[in-house]
């Protein structure tokens, strides 16, 4: 599977941006779906991720109530809507597709398939 991250862009503190992330070549349905992020000098964290049928999602501490993850697998696309954006959401954001065991979604090395990034630049 290739998966294109899209919907990156320049937002001002408490507003919102909406990532999108398409999947090819692949069974889209047989994957959990996630997002990381990464600001330089820092290592890549986990920010949400969401099960093959968007019956069962994470969210880590510092987005979980201002960020939503979903799918719509007719489309093969994992969405990130994040409201209420700070300073400290600036970073890249990567899609990932993988097949984690329960509980271990929070895991990089969990996914095998990295979308190119996209950036997302909050300015307070």
């Amino acid at each position: 599977v290739q998966l294109q991250a899209s919907g990156g862009g320049l937002v001002q503190a408490g507003g919102s941006l909406r990532l999108s992330c398409v999947a090819s070549g692949g069974i889209f349905t047989s994957y959990t779906m996630a997002w990381f992020r990464q600001v330089p000098g820092k290592e890549r964290e986990f920010v949400s991720s969401i099960r093959r049928n968007g019956g069962f999602t994470r969210y880590s501490d510092s987005v979980k109530g201002r960020f939503t993850i979903s799918r719509d697998n007719a489309k093969n696309t994992v969405y990130l809507q994040m409201n209420s954006l700070n300073a400290e959401d600036t970073g890249v954001y990567y899609c990932a597709a993988g097949r984690p065991a329960t509980a271990s979604e929070w895991f990089e090395r969990m996914y095998t398939t990295w979308g190119q990034g996209t950036l997302v630049t909050v300015s307070s």
